[in-house]
């Protein structure tokens, strides 16, 4: 993509200096096509992301999960805390009637604790994968729905934005988030089960 990118600031940069009478260099995957015949456009993220109503949806139930997961472990470490400040009393007051009891009491409370960590490792990677999963199906709705989109549109490139990531300059009118905003929040209101 950044290269793709660099080749769009390229021309923009050409066609600032002047130098539209360069020789036509064919578009890779085109043989007809010229840098010149190029019609390009430019989505934001950041307002596509804040705007789509999937992405919304999708963000908000990872969060549900996140605050249950963090809601569970902290449960549990409590339990944890509370048996280790017992077992710590009980040491303290001699309050255990053998040495080897203690040692039983102190093995569950460090096989307690060893499940919690595993738990909580588990619990965390279930997370990255289901966020992982999610931003996989974020980009192929967004990509499925520009094929669909470009079918009509006709352009030969639509470069992604991101603050200052990729594009140093563009013209407001090849801006075409909100359309693409406003089909894929179409689409996903269309959609069964929703």
């Amino acid at each position: 993509m950044n290269g793709l990118a660099a080749i769009a600031v390229l021309f923009m940069f050409t066609q600032c200096a002047g130098k539209t009478e360069s020789p036509a260099t064919p578009v890779s995957g085109s043989s007809t096509g010229s840098l010149a015949d190029m019609k390009i456009a430019y989505v934001e993220i950041d307002t596509l992301l804040t705007q789509y109503n999937f992405w919304n949806d999708l963000t908000e139930q990872m969060m549900k999960k996140e605050e249950n997961v963090r809601s569970t472990l902290n449960q549990r470490m409590r339990e944890l805390e509370k048996d280790a400040q017992e077992f710590d009393r009980k040491i303290q007051n001699n309050a255990f009637v053998t040495r080897e009891r203690a040692e039983q009491e102190h093995a569950r409370i460090t096989k307690k604790q060893t499940d919690l960590q595993n738990l909580q490792n588990r619990l965390t990677k279930e997370l990255a994968d289901e966020n992982q999963k999610n931003s996989l199906i974020l980009r192929d709705s967004i990509n499925s729905f520009l094929k669909e989109y470009n079918k009509t549109k006709g352009y030969s490139m639509i470069i992604s934005n991101t603050g200052f990531d990729n594009l140093l300059y563009a013209d407001e009118a090849y801006n075409i988030t909100q359309e693409i905003v406003e089909g894929l929040n179409a689409r996903y209101s269309a959609a069964p089960g929703k």
